[in-house]
């Protein structure tokens, strides 16, 4: 599901940002980062105008058979607004910032959070038809948030508006799809009849995930 989302993701250090709908990288939120990490002040034109980026994008507009410079790199005003950049692009940027980036970017950037994240969407609004097999119509919406806090709670131990953007790692968005697919599995096959049964699946989950394991003798 490609609805955009903003994920704030670790990388070394550093936490960026990544778009969901199309995968772009804020490369001024990073910048920012990095300038008062290392009491430097370089600008992303110092970067752009560099005669080998302009190569570098050239080419990645060519391979990648993109239509235009914007598909690559794009200035945005507004409360999120800056420099975003293709996840090529952006990696050679992080590189240029810090050559000893390069393990940890290419790492990171190669990695399938996105494809997780709107997996994890999909898998989302088939638990919601599979919930409302258990659930009076009128009680859909209370029980989802409350479905959807506990699911927070099994994957984050916590929960909060927006939490499941704050936690960009790929680990977290593959444990949450398999969670919501497995719970509705577990519906359609007759397992969990009820909400209330629904919920203490969850609480079990939770449970088995996050509190202390007693040593046995």
């Amino acid at each position: 599901m490609k609805t955009n989302q903003e994920m704030i993701r670790p990388m070394g250090n550093f936490n960026v940002i990544q778009r969901t709908k199309d995968g772009m990288f804020n490369a001024t939120d990073l910048l920012k980062q990095w300038n008062s990490f290392n009491s430097q002040q370089k600008q992303i034109v110092h970067y752009t105008e560099n005669s080998s980026t302009s190569e570098f994008i050239n080419a990645l507009i060519l391979e990648e058979n993109l239509k235009e410079r914007n598909s690559v790199i794009i200035q945005c005003r507004g409360k999120n607004g800056g420099t975003w950049m293709h996840p090529l692009l952006f990696i050679d940027f992080a590189m240029w910032l810090n050559p000893t980036f390069k393990v940890k970017v290419l790492k990171f950037v190669s990695d399938e959070m996105i494809r997780y994240r709107n997996d994890a969407g999909d898998a989302y609004l088939k638990l919601s038809s599979a919930v409302m097999k258990i659930v009076p119509r009128d009680f859909m919406p209370k029980a989802m948030k409350k479905i959807a806090e506990a699911l927070n709670w099994v994957i984050f131990n916590e929960h909060e508006s927006g939490i499941r953007n704050k936690h960009g790692e790929e680990s977290k968005q593959r444990e949450l799809f398999h969670l919501e697919s497995k719970v509705t599995d577990l519906i359609n096959e007759g397992f969990i009849t009820s909400y209330d049964q629904l919920l203490k699946y969850l609480r079990k989950q939770w449970n088995n995930n996050w509190q202390p394991k007693v040593l046995q003798a």
